[in-house]
């Protein structure tokens, strides 16, 4: 495997594979190191000089036996991207991966449609950003392009859970004002759920 697709479409931390996607994003989030110009995490470089095809990305996955889960990721939003991740996804599911999308919950809003069934039988589990609990802090932190966002995320997550059985949401505990303990409880009254995120800590 070249140095390039192994250092920037594919790297591994905590016994998982993540697939770098792209470097786009709907969020401006002030947290993210992308807004410092930073593509550098933990030892690997994420820039994308250009976004991986389907079968880059496939390659990048590698042996999916050494692997808990194959990650689609990046710093951006995977699901701008969503008939790239459907494709990989059900060819390395049909080689025996469990596949893991880590979202911003903003994908429905992004296509203008519903596109939760499209995951239904690409991914196992679903890790979504929640990041505040309310919409005042979200904005305040995580800068959406577009009004309602917020409820745009909540609205995903049910929709999700029509189709997906394993989905945690997340949010970073550091951020000023955000209230873990309140957002756990958004988790449990969806009826997911929850992992607390340490600031400058991903994975």
């Amino acid at each position: 495997m070249s140095t390039e697709i192994e250092t920037i479409h594919g790297y591994t931390l905590h016994g998982n594979r993540y697939l770098n996607v792209s470097n786009r994003c709907n969020l401006y989030c002030h947290f993210c190191p992308r807004m410092d110009n930073d593509w550098n995490v933990q030892g690997y470089e994420l820039g994308l000089k250009k976004e991986p095809t389907a079968e880059e990305l496939i390659s990048a996955a590698g042996d999916i036996r050494q692997y808990k889960e194959i990650v689609f990721c990046g710093l951006g939003e995977p699901t701008i991207r969503l008939e790239t991740i459907v494709e990989v996804g059900r060819t390395l599911k049909a080689r025996g991966a469990r596949i893991r999308l880590n979202t911003n919950g903003l994908g429905n809003q992004y296509h203008k449609r519903d596109i939760t069934p499209d995951l239904k039988d690409v991914v196992d589990v679903l890790s979504i950003s929640l990041n505040a609990q309310n919409a005042e802090l979200f904005e305040k932190h995580c800068l959406p392009r577009k009004e309602n966002s917020y409820q745009a995320l909540l609205d995903f997550i049910r929709c999700a859970k029509q189709h997906i059985a394993d989905i945690s949401l997340t949010a970073v505990d550091g951020l000023e004002g955000v209230d873990i303990k309140a957002c756990e409880q958004i988790a449990n009254d969806l009826g997911v759920k929850f992992r607390g995120r340490m600031l400058d800590q991903v994975g």
